[in-house]
């Protein structure tokens, strides 16, 4: 469930209704709301010729990837000759069939073919075949000089900003920032979370807090709170508690983004090493992750430039962090020998809803004082030591 976000979607169809046409390429991290504004612009799109295509579950050959993407327009004929469909050698000749289509001019009697491609940058997995080194720079290239239209999508935002900055102006990035205050507000009232207008801004204000504003956070909360209809429906920090619990479903979001993008990742056994250090305590600089770590600032560099490369971690001014404070909390409560007793499942996600609520603009007037003064009365406070090192450039 996520509500309309006008402006968005109104600069998707200016780009596809432009002279000429722009590509709209939608980046933004799991659980943005990427995917559902992609489904929501084909089912708006009123020509017959618009197709959704999910390359996340069809790219596994080039053949394969080539018959799921044209099995809806019958019989394709091709003009690469070398191309023969069962032909086990023929990844190459596939992939340039794929381009071609994709390429192909519409009959004079019918508009441009819109093609939406839902995680674009999977096809990527295609370059371990042979002859397919730079698959990805060759589609960017074909789509760019192609007559029909197209809406890309991909939860890689910094692999995608670099595979685009050498191509055409074309592309048009549409970054999916977080949910307004009003529009987390507006999801709880979808949801029937809040008994009149007023108690639904406070709670809205607050999940909107604890969640970063990330679309798939907000609607787990939401439907959380709609679910209890009881004594913590209103309180969204007892919520979040209750899902954060193993099996739940934001343990299950969380786990999906924290594994997915780890095994698209270079180091996986040691990059998770760097997220539980950053878990700990953030933020951190190269040296001081790198000393906990017990390896080289050379090696370590390495491996946290690889966790930006999935957009995991960031840095500014020289210190680490997530990119994603709820899936910090997630990986400081599940990442031990054994899943966190209650007390500790209540006590993390209260001392992190102490550092979140506070984000609260003082002129939205909303109650949260007396919330965060009760729960903070139970947390220790972590003291951060002084850093007594140089850092390492």
């Amino acid at each position: 469930m996520l509500p309309e976000r006008q402006l968005i979607e109104q600069r998707i169809r200016t780009a596809l209704e432009s002279t000429p046409t722009r590509i709209p390429v939608l980046i933004g991290s799991c659980g943005s709301g990427r995917s559902t504004l992609l489904q929501r612009t084909y089912t708006n799109l009123t020509e017959n010729n618009a197709h959704y295509i999910d390359a996340e579950h069809i790219a596994l050959t080039p053949e394969v990837l080539l018959n799921a993407v044209t099995d809806d327009f019958g019989y394709f004929e091709t003009n690469s000759p070398a191309y023969q469909p069962k032909n086990r050698h023929s990844s190459r000749a596939a992939f340039d069939a794929l381009l071609e289509f994709f390429s192909r001019k519409p009959q004079s009697d019918r508009p441009p073919t819109t093609f939406l491609i839902d995680e674009v940058l999977d096809i990527r997995t295609l370059e371990s075949f042979p002859g397919l080194r730079g698959a990805m720079r060759e589609l960017f290239k074909s789509l760019a000089e192609s007559p029909n239209r197209f809406v890309l999508a991909s939860r890689f935002t910094s692999r995608t900003l670099r595979l685009l900055k050498d191509f055409s102006g074309r592309f048009e990035v549409i970054q999916i920032p977080a949910l307004t205050p009003a529009e987390a507000i507006l999801t709880l009232e979808q949801c029937g979370v809040g008994q009149n207008s007023a108690e639904r801004n406070d709670i809205g204000r607050m999940v909107h807090a604890l969640t970063d504003g990330r679309a798939t956070y907000v609607n787990i909360l939401a439907s959380a709170l709609a679910a209890t209809n009881g004594a913590s429906g209103g309180d969204p920090v007892s919520a979040l508690t209750g899902q954060m619990a193993t099996g739940t479903n934001l343990w299950w979001r969380c786990r999906f983004s924290y594994e997915l993008r780890l095994h698209r990742a270079r180091g996986y056994g040691s990059l998770k090493g760097i997220l539980a250090i950053l878990a700990d305590e953030e933020a951190q600089t190269l040296t001081e992750i790198a000393r906990k770590l017990g390896r080289t600032p050379g090696s370590t560099k390495d491996y946290l430039s690889w966790l930006e490369d999935v957009d995991l971690v960031r840095a500014r001014q020289k210190r680490y962090s997530y990119t994603d404070p709820l899936l910090r909390l997630w990986v400081r409560l599940h990442g031990h020998i054994r899943p966190p007793t209650e007390v500790a499942l209540a006590r993390e996600v209260q001392e992190y809803a102490v550092q979140r609520l506070p984000l609260l603009e003082e002129s939205d007037d909303v109650p949260v004082a007396a919330k965060a003064t009760h729960i903070e009365s139970d947390v220790s406070q972590r003291t951060t030591r002084p850093l007594d090192i140089m850092e390492y450039d």
